[in-house]
């Protein structure tokens, strides 16, 4: 049997072992080499795995430990199952790999995807903070208005115990107590809206609850990973703000050309001539698809004209998302706020996030983790800031302790050319024989 390693940040790490590897009598999966993410008990459980002793996980922080964990698992083929990387990180992956003498593979969607016997329709984004969650609740809207029962299945975070989090259902707003930032960011708005939202680690059981649960399945992707299920229609969002990233990023790249629909977002914002370079790399790739230029358009639920205040973002598009600020300094610097920058009061984490990424002026959301909470609080107490202006798809403050005013910023998408949701869900439908 051949020794498999799966390179991943558990998500599409643990699909690709469920949907090819699991009860294989060819392959051997040796060991799962995370990056990002800590996984209790660092296995990947009997249950879940089929084998009685499990699949170790190991953390990996640099190229050079991941070539010395394939070296010493004796690795044969080492796998990459995870998102929102550019090429350029890629290379560096294959060159660690092969260094190891191991050889290198990634699975493509047809290896991967999962049918239902309900029409699906994905909403995946070239990278992330590109404006995806705002075209989902855009098109949940639609399809509600329809009078169908739709159901999100968010890509996974399985930022608990596996066995505990195999399939989750959350409908109601306690159901989101347990959950990180950044779970609660991606399902809050779902909940909010009166849809079920549905994740976990085993998505074929996923599938088979959520095709209980609704007409329609909207598969929402994570950062810019291709769908777990096959979809009828494939809206792709990509942002004019990082002209360039829709063909350089990975497996961004892979939506676009996978796309039915394109939604370039931040247009009024990036400039004529990054606009242009979005459209002409889409056309290149994938001709077929529509193209639609649009607006995030922000507003305020408060007065903060010549007020200090510290900005909030949503923390993976300011961190591995690669933008320095997003839609709470836009709105802070359009209603005529004094932004707090808030580095040289972050401590812990966050004191170190600024370090390794290239975030501007604003605090990101980190919640993955109790010492995060507890250091985002403690940056937010020392800013010397009249308010703090929340920019995170979740009520954080709910969460954490804020000892200052809070204002908050929402975001609709506004159409400025080409076709509207309206129009692309009338073509999803079509296709479905739901018209």
């Amino acid at each position: 049997m051949r020794r498999v390693a799966i390179i991943g940040a558990a998500g599409r790490d643990f699909h690709v072992y469920n949907t090819v590897y699991r009860g294989s009598r060819e392959y051997k999966v040796v060991a799962f080499l995370m990056t990002q993410i800590p996984i209790p008990n660092r296995r990947y459980p009997p249950s879940l795995s089929g084998v009685p002793e499990g699949v170790p996980i190991y953390t990996w922080k640099s190229y050079e430990e991941l070539t010395r964990y394939l070296k010493e698992l004796r690795v044969d083929e080492a796998v990459l199952a995870f998102s929102d990387l550019t090429y350029e990180d890629v290379g560096h992956i294959i060159s660690a790999v092969l260094a190891s003498g191991a050889s290198f593979k990634i699975h493509g969607p047809n290896d991967t995807y999962l049918n239902s016997i309900k029409p699906v329709i994905a909403v995946t984004a070239t990278r992330t903070g590109a404006g995806k969650s705002t075209v989902s609740r855009e098109v949940v809207r639609e399809l509600t208005s329809r009078g169908l029962r739709v159901v999100a299945v968010r890509h996974p975070m399985p930022y608990r115990e596996l066995e505990d989090s195999v399939v989750e259902v959350f409908k109601k707003p306690e159901d989101l107590e347990k959950l990180t930032f950044e779970e609660r960011e991606e399902y809050e708005q779902y909940v909010e809206m009166g849809v079920p939202v549905l994740a976990g680690v085993d998505y074929g059981l996923v599938l088979r609850e959520a095709e209980r649960h609704g007409d329609v399945i909207l598969w929402d992707g994570g950062n810019n990973d291709f769908p777990f299920f096959k979809p009828g229609f494939m809206i792709v969002v990509t942002d004019a703000r990082r002209a360039g990233h829709e063909v350089g990023s990975f497996p961004g790249e892979v939506n676009l050309r996978l796309a039915d629909a394109v939604i370039i977002t931040k247009v009024s914002d990036a400039g004529r001539e990054n606009v242009e370079k979005v459209v002409a790399n889409v056309k290149r790739v994938n001709p077929r698809a529509t193209i639609t230029k649009a607006d995030l358009e922000v507003g305020v639920d408060s007065n903060i004209s010549g007020k200090r205040v510290l900005v909030v973002e949503d923390a993976p598009t300011v961190t591995h998302g690669g933008l320095p600020y997003a839609a709470g300094y836009i709105a802070a610097v359009k209603y005529g706020a004094v932004v707090v920058d808030p580095r040289p009061y972050a401590v812990g984490v966050i004191k170190k996030v600024y370090e390794e990424y290239g975030t501007g002026p604003v605090l990101p959301s980190l919640g993955y983790t109790e010492e995060q909470k507890r250091d985002l609080e403690e940056t937010i107490r020392r800013a010397d800031a009249d308010l703090v202006l929340l920019a995170t798809p979740a009520k954080i403050e709910r969460v954490v302790k804020i000892d200052k005013p809070i204002a908050r910023v929402s975001w609709r998408l506004k159409v400025v050319e080409g076709p509207t949701v309206k129009e692309l869900i009338d073509r999803f439908l079509e296709t479905a024989s739901l018209r």
